[in-house]
Order: structure tokens, then sequence, then C-alpha cells
């Protein structure tokens, strides 16, 4: 087994999570078999608690993991699948020794930070590298390890300490050391400076790790004389220094690994140089031209609770991305706070309720993704209203559906206190209820989580459609209420259609407006499978529904997406289908991303 190892220095936010999925990528197109790991130093067990505020979404795994999002990045840019144990935290690892502690596995020893805690991290990578991730039975060739935060936090200490063990243990030639480090220019001077990267270098080095690539976060290309510095020193060859640019979309970082020889300097330190061959990497270099070509728009509004921080939401926007690329559409997200669409908003700030309508108003489709909480639920509540009255194409996710169900039964139904119990737990028309087994106590991992499968009821719905005409999808779930079974009769007899249903018949998984060009409401999480090649079907549709695309999509399906069948296809011609991804447009920033 070889190693890769990913570190980050100077500041934080300079794309290691990136340069690791590429890294992983470059390795991939030589041939090798890939899998990753993400090391996050904070206390929790896991992902599930945080706030998306803090820490972007939660990203959820098929065996029902939450998870840190960079490991969205690594499944969507290696097609792979993850477990739980890819994400090591400092809360499992110390968990797992106390836990070993208490059965008296130490054996009356005393128990130390070094060893057992840092022999711990060295064996859960070495076991969890073991585990095939790309649907072959044999372990793979290399692990990409992406240790986050920064060199010098006092937190990632015990794993600083463990790899550096760890790398002498596996040895020469079994493991790489990327650093990626920020390499700034002064406007006042014009001058790349390299004084960061050798203070990050040598604090590195001082931990007793030693840097064999420098990856360098910059606006523009290093010159010739700031890598022979750096190199000088860094101690690392002028070759091993790659400039990390800014682009115009992601899809050109591994074309830059590519370009600047970094396959070849960590295949060298890997002891792999003739033993692979060069780095097949057309569909990436398709793929990033398309995504800087495309210039007709298709707008959708996201209304959240969470915009003020895009990584809140970066599956749901690589899904939308994804749709949009097979539909030949340049994706512009206009960004609404739920919240500003209320009443309350109009007599207090004016003009963000102004702004958040003419946004809503010129939206080609309208998404309302998943959340907790009641701030804002109002405003989506409005939107999903907005949308069903005025024939604009929907989607809602998780919350999102549950936010229809709600809206169509205070609308339709004329029940005006019908409501979700997490919102009014009094309310007299329960439209949404706790899942029975779900823990009202504990909140960690106690959701119902993971891959599970959804039964069709309808076999001419759109889903349906959608899906390839198959009988049932798994998807990925991540949720502590359900449509409340009590409410379905008289929802459906109103016009309402739940479609998609769980192996019971009484959970609600996927609904439908069948007198409305596309209104879709999923429980689970459509976006967590989405892939560059093959877009989730209900983004897909909520995509092609926005753009006109809509029934020549459903009269001919596209193959290989995700968890679609290839019979019964329709003859007729669908919309144009690129085989490759690109970029989006984020309105609120005015920058390519």
């Amino acid at each position: 087994m070889k190693y890769v190892l990913v570190t980050g220095g100077v500041v934080s936010g300079l794309g290691k999570g990136v340069t690791a999925s590429s890294i992983g990528v470059v390795l991939k197109a030589c041939g090798l078999r890939v899998t990753s790991v993400k090391i996050d130093p904070y206390l929790n067990t896991d992902a599930g608690t945080m706030s998306p505020f803090e820490h972007g979404e939660v990203f959820v795994l098929d065996d029902g993991g939450e998870v840190d999002l960079d490991l969205g990045n690594y499944e969507r840019f290696l097609d792979i699948k993850l477990t739980r144990d890819n994400n090591i935290t400092t809360g499992k690892i110390y968990q797992s020794v106390i836990d070993k502690e208490r059965r008296g596995d130490y054996l009356g020893k005393t128990v130390q930070v070094v060893p057992h805690i840092t022999d711990a991290i060295q064996e859960w990578i070495e076991r969890v590298s073991m585990i095939p991730v790309d649907g072959k039975e044999d372990p793979v060739d290399v692990c990409v390890i992406e240790l986050g935060g920064t060199i010098g936090d006092i937190e990632s200490m015990p794993f600083i300490e463990a790899l550096g063990q760890f790398s002498y243990r596996v040895g020469p030639g079994n493991f790489c050391l990327v650093h990626v480090s920020l390499v700034p220019v002064l406007n006042v001077v014009g001058e790349q400076k390299t004084k960061p990267t050798q203070h990050s270098v040598r604090g590195l080095r001082g931990l007793g790790l030693t840097p064999n690539i420098l990856a360098c976060r910059s606006t523009k290309p290093l010159d010739d004389n700031v890598k022979e510095k750096l190199s000088q020193f860094c101690h690392v060859p002028v070759a091993n220094v790659i400039t990390l640019y800014d682009v115009s979309n992601i899809w050109h970082i591994p074309l830059l690994l590519r370009d600047q020889k970094a396959h070849e300097a960590i295949l060298r330190e890997l002891n792999l140089m003739g033993v692979v061959g060069e780095p097949m990497l057309d569909e990436w270099t398709e793929r990033a031209k398309i995504c800087d070509t495309l210039l007709e728009p298709v707008r959708i509004a996201m209304v959240g609770k969470y915009t003020g921080l895009s990584d809140s939401y970066i599956s749901v926007l690589k899904a939308l991305l994804h749709a949009s690329i097979y539909c030949r559409r340049k994706l512009v997200v206009e960004w609404v706070p739920s919240a500003d669409l209320e009443d309350t908003t109009a007599m207090e700030l004016p003009d963000a309720h102004e702004t958040a309508w003419n946004a809503l108003r010129g939206a080609d489709g309208i998404l309302v993704p998943g959340g907790f909480g009641d701030r804002g639920v109002l405003g989506k509540i409005i939107a999903a209203k907005y949308a069903r009255e005025n024939n604009i194409p929907f989607l809602g996710i998780c919350l999102g559906m549950q936010i229809a169900v709600i809206e169509y039964a205070r609308s339709v139904l004329g029940l005006k206190d019908a409501n979700s119990t997490e919102f009014d737990p009094n309310t007299k028309n329960p439209c949404v209820i706790p899942m029975p087994e779900g823990s009202k106590t504990i909140m960690g991992g106690t959701m119902r989580l993971g891959s599970r499968r959804t039964y069709f009821q309808d076999g001419g719905c759109k889903s349906v459609k959608l899906y390839g005409n198959v009988g049932h999808v798994d998807e990925r779930h991540r949720h502590r209420y359900e449509v409340n079974p009590d409410m379905i009769t008289k929802l459906e007899s109103a016009g309402l259609s739940f479609v998609g249903k769980d192996e019971t018949g009484r959970r609600m998984e996927v609904l439908e407006l069948p007198t409305h060009p596309y209104f879709i409401g999923a429980q689970f999480h459509p976006e967590f499978r989405s892939r560059p090649g093959r877009p989730s079907a209900l983004f897909l549709g909520l995509i092609a529904a926005s753009c006109g695309q809509l029934d020549g999509l459903l009269r001919d399906p596209p193959r290989h997406l995700h968890g679609m069948a290839t019979a019964n296809r329709g003859t007729q011609s669908a919309p144009p289908k690129p085989l490759f991804n690109s970029g989006f447009y984020l309105k609120r920033n005015g920058v390519h991303a």
C-alpha cells in the first residue's frame, strides 16, 4: 500500500480537499486504484451535530455515516463509495482508546497520547486504507490522506506525531507528503512572497514531517525565481514545486497537476515510475473546456436557511451543476434567504424583502433544500406556494418535501394551522411528525440515515420515468421527521400524489402534483449520489423543466445515470447530451466557481 498525505499551511480554506481529490484523479488516470481518508481534528465523533455555518454541509454516506463535506468531493471526483470510517476525528480515536481501556485491553498500563492515541491513529489508517471503495474486491493501490486544519493547530498535534511515526513505519518509497501552502502577492509591491510558506514548512519539519512536494496556492503561476527560492529554503526539488493558481473552474486542477508533472513527482516518491502509464485525462480536459464555454443560463432560486455560506449546500450545487451541463445550460444560482420572503421582513427590511422576491420571480425553477429548525420555514412555505400556483418547476428535498405537504394542507385542504410538530408541537393538524424509531433525547446519529430503498407506486409518474422506468431506487437519507401517514388519504383525495414509499408502504418518500409541469418532493437526498457523468434524476428533471426540455427527457430518459435501468426506453430524441461536467455561476458573488 502506498500513501499520499496532504497537509495545509499558513491559512485555512486553501483548497486541500480539492487538491487531495485532484491528486487522486491524476493517480487514477495513471491506472492506479485510489481510496481517500479525511482526518478532522475536532472532538466531535462525527459531523452530524455541527452547524452548516461552521463546517458547511454534512455529507451522508451509504452506510449512514455523517461526515465532512470533503468526502463528498472525494466521491464525486473519484467516483467511489466511501464508508464512515474514511472520516477520522479526534472524538472517534479517543472514544476507541477509552473503550479499549475500559475493557482492559491495555493490561493495566498508563494510557497516554504516545503511544496509545498515536498507535490507534496509525492502525485506523492502515485498516481503512485496505477497504476497497470502487466496487472491486481486492485492496486499492494508493490511499490519499487529507489532514484537516492548518499546521501548528494544537488539536492536530497527535495526528502530526502519528503520521510522522507512520511515514517511518511504512518506509521510504511508500509515503509521499504534499504540503499545500499560500504564496501571497502584496498589492503594494506586486511581488510573490515566499516567507509564509517557508515558515509553514519549517514548522512542519520541526514536528517531524518533511514535505516531498509543495503545492503553492497563488493568484498567478509562480515565477521561476520564486520556485527556486522555495526549493532552496524548503529543501524541495524545483520540479516538485507545483503552482495551483486561480482558475475559472475546479475541473482545471487535475490538469494543472498533470501539466506540471506532479504525478511524476508523486510516482517517484512512491517508487512507481515505469510501473504505471501517463494519466489519461481526456474527459477532464473536455469537461474544463465545456465549463468555460456555456453561455445560455438556467436560473434556479435556492430558497434556504443557510444561504450565507454556499458550502452549506455544496452537494446540492454540484447536483444542479451536473444536471445543467447535461442540458447544456449555464447554471445561475439565485440565493434567496427564506426568511426574507416573509411579511415581517417586508416591514423590518423592505429592501431585503424586495430583493428576495425579485430573485424568486425571476427564476426558471425553485429548489427548497433540507434543513432544521423553524427559522425561515414560513418563507419556504411561501416559495412552495408560489411555485405551485404559478406552474414554476419545483423540487423539495427532505424538509423541502415536508414544506410542500404543509403548504398543500393549508392552501388546498383549508387546514390553516397545518404544521410539523418540529415547529409547532401543539398543532391540531400535524402533517409532519417524528418517526417512532427516532430518539427524542440523543441527537447524534439517531436520525434515519444512509441508503434506503424507495418503491414506486405509479409506473407513469414523472419520477419513475426520470429514474429509467425502474420499480425501486436506493437513495441516501437524513431525517428525523416524516409525513404523517394518517394524513395521506386526505392529501391524495385533494390531488397530491405520493408516488414513492418505503418497504412498509406507510413512510412517504416521493410526492408529485400530477397537474403541475414539475412539482416533486423527495424525503431522501438525491444530491449525495449525483456524479459529473451521471446527474441525479430528480435534479435533471428540475433543470430540464426549467429550460423547456422535460418532455423530450421523459420520452427518452438518459442512459447510465445513477440508479437508472436501461430497459423500456422511448424512441424519441432527448435534449442535447454533453458527456462532461462544467462550472456554475454564483450570482451573489459574481464569479465562476
